[in-house]
């Protein structure tokens, strides 16, 4: 892992100027934290949160330092909602080019304790999953077309999930908290080479427990003398993570575990054990889809230019050498994949 020290975090703060970005359960803690960097920046910032007088509040105090902002009433776990969000910033800016799906929750209702009523098993509360994975899932889902609308070559477009710790380690009594932050660690892995096709960056952001509000009391209590995060660090890991022009950083984690500084942990250190096995197994299968999306293009691109004759002709002369050429890892990947 890399330690990515205070100052650097803003590094590539020039970025964001005339950017825009959305950002959930925008109106308090994390999420404020992280509208106000980015306004500070010269980015425009949208803001979709339950909380209307806080929202409001926030667009006031941006807009009196010279920024710009908007915001919306938006239940994250409503689909017409959350489109009415991304709309909202197309409407006034035109564009959407960083998407930060922070709203989220701690454990709501208790997993363990099975209810009845007139003897039958009642349906557990399930507002947690709703809030912290379907709404990270819709979110992310309307992301993945509104940051194409108006791109241009080159442009900055990201999304920057947050995590947890708890999207590596189960925590006893938050089960759906802790079943929600390991989806959204997976589904981040899922997503970044597709979306890196797209020249869409992807991070996950993951903090120990941090002086919000959405930590409850008796967390609090059992954490009392252990330093929380601060939440300004976490704000500029969102930050940072969403404008390093690195690729290489792209798809990767950045943990704060305490007080300390943020940690870099690149893709390959997700890879242990059977996570390795299954990993090498995966990554041979990518070489080859890459190489698939390549040659897909390449075709469509002299179909285009020189006609069906040529490219048919020439392709077949150029799977044959393909097939020539690679033979010893066909052969590799046949022994591999094939049942011994």
């Amino acid at each position: 892992m890399t330690a990515i020290p205070d100052d650097i975090l803003f590094a590539y703060a020039d970025r964001v100027k005339d950017k825009v970005v959305i950002i959930t359960g925008g109106a308090n803690g994390i999420g404020k934290e992280t509208a106000l960097r980015f306004a500070s920046y010269g980015a425009k910032v949208v803001i979709g949160d339950l909380d209307v007088a806080r929202s409001t509040k926030l667009v006031s105090d941006i807009e009196q330092t010279g920024g710009q902002a908007t915001s919306i009433k938006c239940d994250v776990t409503q689909w017409d909602d959350t489109v009415a969000l991304f709309q909202l910033a197309i409407a006034k800016y035109g564009q959407v080019d960083i998407v930060v799906p922070n709203a989220g929750i701690s454990e709501a209702g208790d997993f363990e304790t099975v209810k009845f009523k007139d003897g039958i098993p009642i349906k557990p509360g399930m507002l947690t999953i709703e809030v912290n994975l379907l709404g990270v899932l819709y979110t992310t889902h309307l992301a993945q077309h509104y940051l194409l609308v108006n791109q241009k070559h080159g442009d900055l477009k990201a999304i920057v999930l947050i995590g947890s710790m708890a999207s590596w380690s189960g925590i006893p009594k938050a089960e759906l908290y802790t079943a929600s932050k390991h989806a959204v660690l997976g589904m981040m892995r899922s997503l970044h080479i597709p979306l890196e096709l797209k020249c869409i960056r992807i991070a996950v952001i993951h903090p120990f427990f941090a002086d919000t509000a959405i930590v409850p009391i008796p967390a609090r209590l059992f954490l009392a003398g252990i330093p929380l995060t601060p939440v300004p660090r976490i704000g500029g890991a969102i930050f940072y993570a969403a404008t390093n022009p690195d690729p290489a950083t792209n798809g990767c984690a950045w943990l704060l575990p305490d007080n300390g500084p943020v940690f870099l942990v690149p893709k390959e250190e997700f890879k242990l054990g059977v996570y390795k096995m299954i990993d090498d197994r995966v990554n041979s299968l990518l070489v080859g889809a890459k190489g698939l999306h390549y040659y897909s293009r390449l075709l469509r691109d002299l179909w285009s230019i020189a006609g069906k004759p040529i490219v048919t002709t020439g392709l077949g002369v150029f799977l044959a050498k393909t097939v020539w050429d690679n033979k010893e890892l066909i052969l590799h990947n046949a022994r591999t994949y094939i049942p011994q």
